[in-house]
């Protein structure tokens, strides 16, 4: 199933809560935010955010962010022991951070502090109940031994400098996972991960993702990721509905050797040495192609056996006169726009 990506709804440094609004917005199936940039905006509010905290769902959180030239202080967690889902990302310092041991409710927690203090913080029990995670450390290495504990995970977006990376594979129930800058670490974990849909790898560095079994992997992204050139694997991916690969300069092949017949959905872009794209016969269920920079002659691609249920097709090189000549000609052969459908 795909995972459903809720708007997010932000409230920055209020002065009152409209909890009309606030409730309006959670009952349009929106996720709303209260975030403070600095301690003088949340002085006197944070016992009422609490109150809402304590009365509503995961769906409603709390961010702390900025204070800059300032350490954010942990302790501020103490005035929102109800908080659900929690934001502490995009701060450079923090300190008392083991004050998130009192917080018993976190179903979500986002950690992206560049200076750390602590990287044994996923040893805290209270956090062995979340059931999603983003911990991103640019300077402290985070170990990821205590995953073991971590029975009710789900969402993990893990990044930066960590170790005991195999410990992710502990995750039974885990849905969805990205691994940002992340380089060169084997993956061999991730065939452990029975319930995984949705893998994105983004960023750092690695040729191939060959360690990697017959899944039932869903939804597959490759973004960014440096020396990146072998996807011959492909086909273990037997269950994919959704490809994305993005900024891949080293990769020159794509082949579907084998059929995917679920794969609906195929989107290459900025890919500048990629110069063939085969087998595309072997997705029956296609039915959104995007390529887009890439060095695939279009000549080439219009004329090979394409799927019956391709609907929606873009192919564009970034040259104005030539793109809207390509488009004019998969107009005519029938196919929509990608963002049509």
């Amino acid at each position: 199933m795909r995972k459903v990506w809720k708007r997010r709804v932000l409230i920055n440094d209020p002065i009152e809560l409209d909890r009309a609004q606030i409730e309006r917005e959670l009952r349009g199936g929106n996720q709303v935010i209260v975030q403070f940039s600095h301690p003088d905006y949340y002085g006197s509010i944070l016992e009422e955010v609490d109150e809402l905290c304590a009365r509503l769902d995961e769906n409603f959180g709390v961010r702390f962010y900025g204070h800059y030239s300032l350490s954010f202080d942990g302790h501020t967690l103490l005035r929102i022991p109800h908080v659900k889902t929690l934001h502490l990302n995009s701060l450079a310092q923090a300190h008392n951070t083991e004050s998130l041991g009192a917080l018993k409710h976190l179903y979500s927690l986002h950690l992206g502090i560049y200076e750390l203090e602590n990287s044994d913080i996923l040893g805290l029990d209270s956090l062995q109940s979340l059931r999603e995670l983003t911990i991103m450390s640019e300077k402290k290495i985070i170990n990821l031994h205590h995953f073991k504990a971590y029975s009710h995970l789900e969402h993990l977006h893990v990044g930066g400098k960590v170790k005991n990376l195999d410990a992710i594979g502990d995750l039974e129930g885990l849905n969805y996972l990205a691994l940002h800058s992340i380089s060169k670490l084997p993956l061999h974990f991730i065939n452990r991960l029975k319930k995984l849909k949705h893998l994105r790898i983004l960023l750092g560095g690695r040729e191939h993702i060959q360690e990697i079994e017959e899944n039932e992997i869903d939804d597959l992204e490759i973004c960014r990721v440096r020396g990146f050139h072998d996807l011959s694997n492909i086909a273990n991916f037997r269950a994919l509905t959704r490809l994305v690969i993005e900024d891949q300069i080293q990769l020159h092949e794509i082949g579907f050797e084998r059929e995917m017949k679920a794969l609906e959905e195929l989107s290459i872009s900025n890919c500048k040495g990629l110069g063939r794209l085969t087998g595309l016969e072997k997705l029956p269920s296609l039915h959104k192609l995007r390529i887009f920079k890439t060095a695939i002659d279009f000549d080439s691609f219009i004329h090979q056996k394409l799927p019956s249920a391709l609907s929606a097709v873009e192919f564009a090189t970034a040259k104005s006169k030539v793109d809207q000549e390509i488009q004019e000609l998969l107009l005519q052969r029938g196919f929509q726009k990608w963002n049509s459908l």
